[in-house]
């Protein structure tokens, strides 16, 4: 790391939902923006009714618990790609609809010292990419 580096802030603002999260990132005049998709798997619906083709109740509920580990293992792996992608930054703004912000802020808070760059974490309705991007900028402009 050369010492221009160390002395340039990096600011990401993430909006987050359970699908997808985009990344947004300041550093001086340059924006980037990034995407990532979840690739999780849907909530667990078994076909043709819970009595379809003799299948017992308890046959049900076994694959719906199944299936709701392995989401929540594709859900950690979804928030470990995307706190891979704020090593660089200095200051982190959260927000999005829904539970995935939450969820996010708690695998980053098991990270030693990481948890410090969180400057806000916010609620905030499903906008299209250049919503978003004005959103990171005016929120990093009034700090």
């Amino acid at each position: 790391m050369t010492k221009s580096d160390r002395t340039m802030t990096q600011k990401m603002g993430i909006w987050i939902d359970r699908r997808e999260a985009i990344l947004v990132s300041l550093q001086d005049a340059k924006t980037s923006i990034e995407r990532i998709e979840s690739n999780a798997e849907s909530h667990f619906r078994p076909s043709g009714g819970w009595k379809a083709s003799g299948t017992s109740v308890a046959q049900s509920i076994s694959k719906e618990k199944t299936a709701d580990e392995r989401r929540k293992q594709q859900f950690h792996k979804f928030y470990q790609e995307v706190i891979e992608k704020t090593d660089k930054s200095d200051n982190i703004y959260i927000f999005g609809p829904g539970e995935a912000k939450l969820e996010l802020v708690k695998e980053i808070e098991k990270i030693k010292d990481r948890h410090e760059r969180i400057a806000a974490v916010e609620t905030c309705d499903s906008l299209t990419e250049n919503q978003i991007v004005a959103q990171v900028k005016s929120f990093f402009s009034s700090l």
